[in-house]
């Protein structure tokens, strides 16, 4: 959704304007033709090898960008530790970048057998050859329902147990052998791979990324200068539920349960939102790139 993100971020000659998700740099290099002659991208990443390739692709604007390692969560940290007290724009591009999907080692795809790993910082300790081997049954039911939403979590959890007791699961391949013997072949949807739902809800596991995209969002709006403006692209409903809320309170509307006792909403409007529905790809971008399909745009402008 390249069009579609720098239309609401709208970044100009001599703003500063973040890239938290920084991957290869596709967004990245587009934003930064956009600031020249004298402004300045900072691109965000806590993947090594991310920052590597991003590096590369925007050598020739070297003079206007910056690069840091790090959780995006740490924008606060890493926008002081520069000297700055606040930025005209924040992208956020969620879910495994199409790097990680082809650096096949790396475990975040189903297709290629490889180490059950799924970590975007290849420094934290946790995998998921960890959870899946070390979780118990109903933990790991209760991970792969929260974070994949998939209705056979506790059957799949019970065959990973299964399994592992006669054999340790140590490899991509090997968990989808479990879960293929679990979904019935009437019961998997058209187009998504029956192993979909539990890659996904391990990987959010291992990364922690409900937390830092909370955590992440909430900074993003207080360091943005007035007029500056966040766009957050999710890819599934957990995320998207997140930003949502979080836009829908700081522009002052209500998010609390049916019946709250005391609701604080709407004291402080911070935000005017510019998506009333979430901007999705186009025919034309789903079919050119099917991992787009459930993209969901959102941005808000500070006031």
């Amino acid at each position: 959704m390249l069009d579609e993100s720098l239309e609401y971020l709208d970044p100009k000659p001599g703003e500063t304007i973040v890239d938290c998700t920084l991957g290869g740099g596709g967004h990245s290099i587009e934003i930064v033709k956009r600031l020249m002659p004298n402004g300045r991208l900072i691109g965000i990443d806590q993947d090594v090898d991310a920052i590597e390739a991003a590096s590369e692709r925007l050598a020739e604007f070297s003079d206007n960008v910056t690069l840091r390692r790090g959780n995006f969560s740490e924008i606060s940290e890493i926008i002081e530790n520069l000297g700055l007290s606040s930025v005209d724009g924040v992208l956020m591009d969620l879910g495994v970048s199409s790097h990680q999907l082809e650096a096949g080692e790396r475990g975040f795809s189903f297709k290629v057998d490889a180490p059950l790993d799924m970590r975007m910082d290849e420094s934290q300790m946790v995998t998921a050859e960890e959870l899946v081997n070390s979780l118990s049954e109903r933990n790991l039911a209760d991970l792969i329902f929260r974070y994949g939403e998939e209705r056979w979590a506790r059957r799949i959890a019970k065959f990973i147990v299964d399994r592992r007791s006669r054999q340790k699961i140590e490899t991509t391949g090997e968990l989808v052998d479990v879960i293929k013997a679990v979904v019935p072949s009437g019961a998997r949807q058209e187009g998504l791979h029956p192993a979909t739902r539990t890659f996904q809800a391990l990987r959010i596991a291992v990364n922690r990324e409900l937390e830092v995209l909370q955590e992440g969002v909430e900074a993003a709006i207080e360091l943005l200068s007035s007029g500056g403006r966040i766009v957050v692209i999710s890819y599934h409903s957990l995320e998207d539920r997140i930003v949502k809320n979080i836009f829908a309170r700081d522009a002052g509307k209500c998010v609390c349960p049916p019946g709250f006792p005391v609701c604080g909403c709407g004291s402080a409007k911070r935000v005017s939102i510019l998506t009333k529905k979430p901007v999705v790809p186009g025919k034309a971008e789903v079919a050119d790139n099917p991992r787009a399909r459930s993209a969901k745009l959102r941005a808000v402008e500070k006031i």
